[in-house]
């Protein structure tokens, strides 16, 4: 389907639910295709919910904690180095 950069401007959530379902876009400039516009589809994560199904993981609701790994910082900081390579 082609569709002006005006008409894509002027409806663009509407474009973006048929590109989703998969209708590929071809998007033009004073009639010359300049891009196109392929949606991606919704997809679940079809193997965590199958983890999660067999009892092989669980969640509790929450955010998932962050390692206990911590940084310790040996030398010189980024932030110095960044400095240091403007002057």
């Amino acid at each position: 389907m082609q569709v002006s950069i005006r008409e894509l401007k002027a409806h663009l959530s509407r474009y973006l639910a048929q590109a989703q379902k998969g209708q590929r876009l071809a998007i033009t400039s004073h009639r010359k295709v300049v891009a196109h516009i392929i949606g991606v589809p919704a997809t679940e994560s079809a193997g965590v919910e199958r983890l999660i199904a067999s009892g092989s993981a669980q969640w509790m609701g929450g955010k998932p904690a962050g390692a206990a790994v911590r940084l310790s910082p040996i030398g010189r900081s980024v932030s110095e180095m960044v400095l240091d390579g403007r002057e």
